[in-house]
């Protein structure tokens, strides 16, 4: 019995230390990984909306979860266009796409940011044939060709496509700004 509790000692002494290595390693690399996703999707933002040089954060509150958009101006500060993030669970992982469009809402280009979707199926919505074809479309739009829309899913992988295109469908009536331009919120 002695024997078994000293073993148990011991595993549970090795655990600890390992944990409390694991604890510290995450402490050093949070801030590290937090600003290279930062970084990342800055640079999306500028990929997805290049007529802006500077972007605004603007946080839309909605009782269904609140948005955050980018309200991208150019040099004179003049707005361009307007950037966000559209997230939907697909087949094996959420979705991140960073969608540009124009004050119009007619979307200029998107990026996928993020994705862990099955290799050489779902994982194929990051090559740009894809996503050029989400550009110049608007919410009416959104509709995948399996269900009647125009924009073509991905050969064996139409759950992705749909997450991505109801995704960015969802974030665009969100971002119907009609009533901030009435607040005079934004011009």
């Amino acid at each position: 019995m002695k024997y078994y509790i000293k073993l148990g000692f011991i595993l549970f002494i090795i655990t600890a230390i390992a944990s409390g290595v694991l604890a510290y390693m995450n402490t050093l690399t949070q801030p590290i990984i937090e600003e290279n996703q930062r970084v990342a999707q800055e640079k999306a933002r500028k990929e997805v909306l290049p007529s802006a040089i500077t972007f605004e954060e603007v946080i839309k509150e909605e009782v269904t979860g609140d948005l955050i958009y980018h309200i991208g101006k150019d040099a004179g500060g003049n707005i361009v266009g307007y950037t966000f993030v559209a997230s939907l669970y697909g087949y094996s992982s959420d979705v991140k796409t960073m969608v540009g469009v124009n004050t119009d809402l007619i979307i200029e280009k998107i990026k996928i940011i993020s994705q862990a979707e099955t290799p050489g199926l779902g994982a194929n919505c990051e090559k740009p044939e894809f996503q050029t074809q989400f550009s110049k479309k608007q919410e009416t739009d959104m509709k995948v060709d399996k269900d009647g829309g125009n924009i073509v899913s991905l050969t064996g992988a139409t759950i992705t496509t749909r997450a991505i295109t109801n995704s960015i469908k969802a974030a665009l009536d969100k971002l119907d700004l009609s009533a901030e331009k009435a607040e005079g919120r934004i011009e």
